[in-house]
């Protein structure tokens, strides 16, 4: 498959966004879209971690909600400030899209054909660790429908289970 280049995709003419039954407001096609088609690219204000923490600790613990998206370990994309109708695509159980992230910059691909009318969504995967507090991590329940919706918008394990199961895995490399 060709390598796709990373041109500004800032509005599409095969989306639209407009209120979801799932959250709020989602994005949805108006076109029939490839699989494989860049769609959108998530943009927004271009901010350091430190940042968008100090941003968001003043939001009140029961809203979970942010237009966040980390494309570096040194870049978060607040699309909260100057951010494109990609920041209303929804969470999904059952994908439809995924993000890529290419040279710090997030695009939103189509991982299957995608009808007019149909919802675009893509897994957030969203970090978090076994010691967060479980009334916190309800905040990130799915509304996806999907037959197998797992529940949440977070990813399916633990940062720190990873790390562990990292450590685990050079040890074991180290004794063959």
């Amino acid at each position: 498959m060709p390598k796709k280049r990373a041109v500004s995709l800032a509005a599409s003419p095969l989306v639209e966004a407009r209120n979801s039954a799932i959250h709020g407001r989602g994005v949805y096609a108006i076109a029939p879209i490839k699989k494989g088609t860049r769609v959108l690219e998530y943009l927004g204000e271009r901010i350091s971690h430190g940042e968008a923490d100090s941003r968001y600790e003043k939001k009140g613990d029961d809203d979970g909600h942010t237009f966040l998206f980390i494309a570096s370990n040194r870049t978060v994309i607040d699309a909260g400030v100057d951010g494109n109708d990609a920041r209303f695509i929804n969470h999904s159980c059952a994908p439809n899209c995924e993000t890529v992230i290419e040279n710090s910059r997030v695009f939103i691909d189509a991982i299957r054909n995608i009808k007019p009318g149909e919802e675009l969504g893509y897994d957030y995967q969203l970090t978090w660790e076994s010691t967060d507090d479980p009334a916190e991590l309800a905040l990130y329940a799915c509304r996806c429908g999907a037959k197998k919706c797992r529940g949440t918008m977070l990813d399916k394990e633990p940062t720190d289970k990873r790390e562990v199961d990292k450590k685990k895995a050079k040890k074991k490399a180290k004794k063959r």
